[in-house]
Parts: C-alpha cells; sequence; structure tokens
C-alpha cells in the first residue's frame, strides 16, 4: 500500500508534468518505479490527482472559463457557444476510447517499456511542432482566420491526439499542443484549448469511478489520495502558469530532448 509520504511525492510528480509537455502518466509510472510501488491495477490514485490538476486548471482559467458559461447561456450562436461546441468535438475521440478500450489502456500501464517508448514518440512530435508548426502557422494565417482561432477540424484532430495520450509516456499537452501547432493553430489559441478540453473527460471519469464504487474500492488509503491530492493540486497551479507562458514564448524543442533522454534511459534500464 502506498504510504502518505510517496503520495506526495507522487502527487508534485503530477502537478509539475500534467502541464509540461513531458507525461505525467510516463513520470508516474517512472516515479513509482523507483519508489518500489507496483503498478498495481488501481487506477484511482491516478483519477485522483488528475481531478487535482484540473481543479488547478480552473482556479488559472476561471476568468475565462465564467466568460464562456455566460456566453453559453445566452443560447445563441456567438464566439463563447462556437468555443465550447469545438471543445465538444475534441472530446469525441477520448469518448470512445474510454468506452470501449479502458481495459486496454489499463494494462499499457504495466509496462515501463512502453513509457520509453512513448516518451520518444512524445519528443518526436515536440520537435516537429517547432520546425514545422512555423510553416504551418504562416499557410494557416494566409486564409481566413477561424472563428475562436481554431476550426472544427483542427480540433477534432487535436482530439485525436489527446485520445492517443491516454498511452503512459505520451504527454497529453504535448500531443494536443504539438498536433495543434502542426495543424496550424497559432500559439496563443492552442494553449488555453489545450488546457481546457481536459476539463470535462477527467472530470467525468471521476465521476464514473465513484458512482460505480471503485474510489470505495481502492487499494490506496484515504491518507495517501488526500495527500496525493494537495500536493498535484499546488504544484499543478504552478505549472500551469508556466506552462502557458512557454507554449506562447518558449521552444518546445528543450523538452523534446529532455523526453528523448528520459525515454532512452527508461529504455536502458528497463
Amino acid at each position: 500500500m502506498m504510504d502518505w509520504w510517496q503520495a506526495i511525492v507522487l502527487g508534485l510528480v503530477q502537478g509539475l508534468t500534467e502541464f509540461l509537455p513531458v507525461s505525467s502518466s510516463g513520470h508516474l509510472a517512472i516515479g513509482k518505479e523507483l519508489l518500489g510501488i507496483e503498478a498495481a491495477d488501481d487506477p484511482v490514485f491516478e483519477v485522483v490527482v488528475h481531478c487535482a490538476t484540473v481543479l488547478s486548471t480552473i482556479i488559472v482559467f476561471r476568468k475565462e472559463i465564467l466568460e464562456l458559461l455566460k456566453g453559453f447561456f445566452k443560447f445563441k450562436y456567438n464566439d463563447e457557444t462556437d468555443y465550447l461546441l469545438k471543445i465538444a468535438v475534441s472530446m469525441i475521440p477520448v469518448f470512445v476510447v474510454g468506452m470501449f478500450f479502458k481495459d486496454q489502456v489499463v494494462a499499457l500501464f504495466q509496462s515501463i517499456t512502453v513509457v520509453g517508448i512513448a516518451l520518444l514518440v512524445t519528443a518526436l512530435l515536440l520537435f516537429l511542432s517547432d520546425n514545422f508548426g512555423k510553416w504551418a502557422g504562416r499557410v494557416n494565417a494566409e486564409n481566413k482566420g477561424h472563428r475562436s482561432g481554431i476550426s472544427y477540424l483542427q480540433a477534432f484532430i487535436v482530439g485525436l491526439g489527446q485520445a492517443c495520450a491516454v498511452i503512459p509516456g505520451l504527454s497529453r499537452s504535448g500531443t494536443t499542443i504539438a498536433t495543434g501547432l502542426i495543424c496550424g493553430v497559432r500559439r496563443e489559441s492552442m494553449a488555453q484549448f489545450s488546457f481546457l478540453m481536459v476539463l470535462v473527460p477527467i472530470l467525468g471519469e471521476t465521476f464514473l469511478d465513484v458512482v460505480s464504487g471503485e474510489m470505495a474500492a481502492s487499494a490506496t488509503g484515504a491518507a495517501a489520495l488526500a495527500c496525493g491530492f494537495a500536493a498535484a493540486f499546488v504544484s499543478g497551479l504552478a505549472a500551469c502558469r508556466m506552462m502557458v507562458a512557454l507554449v506562447r514564448k518558449a521552444r518546445l524543442s528543450w523538452f523534446a530532448i529532455y523526453c528523448a533522454i528520459v525515454g532512452i534511459l527508461v529504455l536502458i534500464f528497463a
């Protein structure tokens, strides 16, 4: 069973890596290996710490979320409604994966080798986003601008990236941001969209775990879950603000180098 201090360490890892494009699930798997915690079939701890980082996202983007909700409840097709509909479109692929392939996804968390390979894929995507993404952005800028900064097709493609990112080691933020940039979405638009599109899927998964009784059946104690939640929430607040600034200005290739190094080390020592 996970101790409270181990939960704090893993919670900090989750909070810091959820928003940085380096794969929080992959780092959680690596952290468990280093702490001697078996990758059990119980996924509740991961759900709880992901929920903590979702709460961090809500706090950081609270003004934007309130504006979206105000516009949506005017019950007319405006910019806010358009944006929320595109977020809904982006959730279709991950909904399909969650409904029909959940057991296969959980099984992937048992293999540290999968994490190493997926980190290398993350590195490739980040490298492509910095290089190919600039060209795609210029081409897209020459065309008529899309409402909300992203088209329905781009939203769906980014959603496909999020669905693939359920694989441990394949960064969700890195994959969605890289996919969006490669598709021609501007950096300032992609940062916010990437973080907001994950809110409903994670909250929905948490709700399903609660109503199905999986939370009560968790092998992880309540104290450890609470410690992990608190650590992920606090570190997630700082990481979320940092990543928004980085996506808008910094090159993601530096994270590509980091992911490549960690991925190679994982494969060597696996």
